[in-house]
């Protein structure tokens, strides 16, 4: 019988992985953002995005652009699929940081 630490333990392995995927996929989309929407990069402070002086309501700007959409009016194919990547990998991280959440505290 699989114990519960096993379960949690291989929860967390895949939410850390799923989690990197995202960061990762999000440090791309900035990236490619600087040359196809450079309105957006500066908006969003996509060279101090990731710096620890980031402006958090800068960064909360580029949720609300990909939480409703609005991307899906661009020309650029590739920043549109890198931002529906991004979204979709937030939406699965955040999901199972919350599952995971739940299972320890049940466990």
């Amino acid at each position: 019988m699989i114990s519960g630490d096993t379960i949690l333990l291989a929860l967390m392995i895949v939410t850390g992985i799923n989690v990197a995927r995202y960061f990762t996929a999000l440090r791309a989309l900035i990236y490619i953002m600087r040359e196809a929407h450079p309105l957006l990069y500066q908006q969003v402070d996509g060279r101090g995005f990731f710096t620890t002086h980031g402006n958090m309501s800068k960064q909360v700007r580029l949720y609300h652009y990909l939480k409703s959409k609005e991307y899906l009016h661009h020309h650029d194919e590739v920043f549109t699929g890198k931002c529906d990547r991004v979204r979709e990998l937030f939406i699965l991280s955040s999901s199972l940081v919350v599952f995971t959440s739940v299972v320890a505290f049940m466990l």
